[in-house]
């Protein structure tokens, strides 16, 4: 008994020591920012700063270095988020509450969809949108964000819409309420949880791509954050090592405060068994 216990002390301390390993792995980079940041000297090394500065903060906080850039960048996400969510709810429902023997072959596509590399399909995308007038537009921008994100997004939403009890629903109709109103009024407000990973998810990595907007946008005034940070390395390899600093705290803020908003939602879960009772 005794050795038994042992070995699981063991093994859960190997556990924790390999976490906090991941853990330092993923906080070194995070610490190289924020200490560079007020940093006078930064450089690729992670130290002390020998002293406080904020003339990094001050040289980006300009609106063709940060203010511009975050505005189209919150533009291009927050469209594209949006969009994403509501078609991705749209098409989330009838594959979550009608059977049909197209429901797998579809999810099974749309997930095939989410494998392909977004190189290999930029350029047939390029000239389509010469085509149709979408280049160098914003619209246009956010349409391919939404389509991008969107087969993954349905694969969640539909996930989280299955754990809605279908009763729920049913009772709705029998008071004369539509599919519509159902998943507007009932459905969604139970998937809160579904709902707000759906949207984390989509934000964060539309707001992470460089890709996209660089290759659809020309104009550099609508140009996001994510391309202009590019600015910061120089065409003989010198980096401002502060300022890139300084940018990314101030680049990384919106998603942080965007978690913060959801962070209770996406702790919560549905418990809805009791609903259903009685």
């Amino acid at each position: 008994m005794a050795s038994m216990t042992s070995r699981r002390t063991a093994h859960r301390l190997a556990a924790d020591a390999g976490l906090l390993v991941v853990a330092a792995a993923f906080m070194l980079p995070l610490t190289w920012v924020l200490l560079s940041s007020v940093d006078p000297d930064a450089n690729l090394r992670v130290k002390l700063p020998d002293g406080v500065t904020l003339s990094h903060f001050d040289a980006v906080l300009t609106p063709e270095i940060t203010f511009t850039p975050l505005l189209n960048s919150l533009l291009l996400c927050g469209g594209g988020t949006l969009l994403t969510v509501v078609c991705a709810a749209l098409a989330a429902y009838p594959l979550s509450r009608f059977r049909s023997r197209l429901n797998r072959p579809f999810l099974l596509t749309i997930l095939f969809a989410t494998s392909l590399p977004i190189t290999a399909i930029m350029v047939p995308v390029y000239a389509l949108f010469v085509q149709v007038n979408l280049i160098d537009t914003l619209q246009g921008t956010i349409f391919f964000f939404a389509a991008s994100q969107l087969p993954f997004a349905i694969w969640l939403m539909k996930n989280f819409m299955d754990g809605v009890p279908k009763e729920l629903e049913e009772a709705a109709w029998t008071d004369g309420a539509s599919s519509f109103q159902s998943l507007l009024r009932i459905v969604l407000p139970l998937m809160g949880p579904g709902v707000a990973v759906v949207t984390v998810f989509s934000f964060v990595m539309m707001w992470g791509n460089f890709f996209v907007p660089f290759m659809l946008l020309l104009t550099p005034d609508q140009m996001p954050a994510a391309v202009s940070i590019n600015e910061f390395f120089g065409n003989r390899g010198m980096v401002a090592y502060g300022q890139l600093a300084a940018f990314s705290v101030i680049y990384s803020t919106p998603v942080i405060l965007l978690y913060v908003l959801v962070a209770r939602r996406l702790g919560g879960g549905f418990a809805l068994g009791g609903a259903v009772k009685g």
